[in-house]
């Protein structure tokens, strides 16, 4: 089997395991007052919506792909892989759980240490982002680019404000104080998935955040990829894939919203 043609068979089947736990996270969206809810720590909850989420995305990728890997949010990781799938079953669980409207399943493959795979599903919106190396990103079967805004003063951004305990309150804000009066608006959605994928369809021009997990954002970076963004991490010299702090933006304003952005980066980010 050529490149080409696994990627497809592996995109079919990531889009697959998206769609059918979007549908049991449907089920308990409908009737989340009866969810058990635990705080895993400030601001940070899981149910057994999760839980049965991910099972299900768990069971068909690796009945599919039996010897591949396994990364995601609630149930860990595997042993080392060549292959390898990172899921978060519920991005945005907080969202969720309030029943505020956005949130999303994230599935992503890796070979060989390269993101392949990027799938985010929206079962609330019926939107699914999806992308596979050199083949571009879609939305719902159709092609999409990120913006063409060319102006700082005309950009909407997206980012995750830190809370709790998180040291990094204070780096976020000052980021936040410099680029204010440079834009047209920041927005905090709490879903840093459908952030991503609202990047790579031209909805956002740019996004930023720090302390992200490799499931919050594997599948997003491949959307944004495809869809002509242009990412790196908060310093420089790091890979988001490494450092789990994403710098992205459309091409024409990423220099000038990095500059900013990255001002004043603690090594702490």
């Amino acid at each position: 089997m050529t490149g080409a043609s696994q990627d497809a068979d592996d995109l079919s089947l990531a889009l697959k395991a998206a769609h059918d736990a979007g549908q049991i996270l449907m089920r308990h969206w409908s009737d989340r007052q009866s969810l058990n809810i635990q705080t895993k720590r400030a601001g940070d909850f899981l149910s057994q919506a999760d839980l049965e989420a991910e099972d299900c995305v768990k069971a068909i990728l690796l009945a599919g792909r039996p010897g591949d890997g396994w990364l995601a949010e609630e149930t860990g990781s595997s042993a080392p892989a060549r292959r390898r799938w990172i899921v978060d079953p519920l991005d945005g669980t907080t969202n969720f759980l309030r029943g505020i409207p956005h949130w999303a399943v994230s599935v992503a493959l890796e070979v060989d240490g390269l993101r392949r795979i990027g799938v985010v599903h929206d079962p609330v919106k019926h939107e699914t982002f999806s992308a596979s190396i050199g083949q571009g990103a879609h939305l719902n079967g159709l092609p999409i680019r990120v913006s063409d805004t060319g102006t700082l003063s005309s950009a909407l951004f997206g980012t995750g404000i830190p809370f709790g305990g998180m040291n990094h309150i204070d780096d976020h804000a000052a980021d936040i104080a410099r680029l204010m009066p440079r834009c047209a608006g920041v927005r905090r959605m709490g879903a840093a998935a459908l952030d991503l994928a609202y990047v790579a369809a031209g909805r956002l021009d740019g996004f930023w955040e720090r302390r992200l997990q490799q499931w919050d954002i594997a599948a997003g970076l491949v959307l944004l990829r495809e869809a002509g963004a242009r990412t790196a991490a908060l310093e420089p010299d790091d890979s988001p894939e490494q450092s789990g702090t994403v710098l992205t933006a459309n091409p024409v304003l990423f220099d000038g919203f990095a500059h900013l952005i990255r001002g004043q980066v603690s090594r702490r980010a």
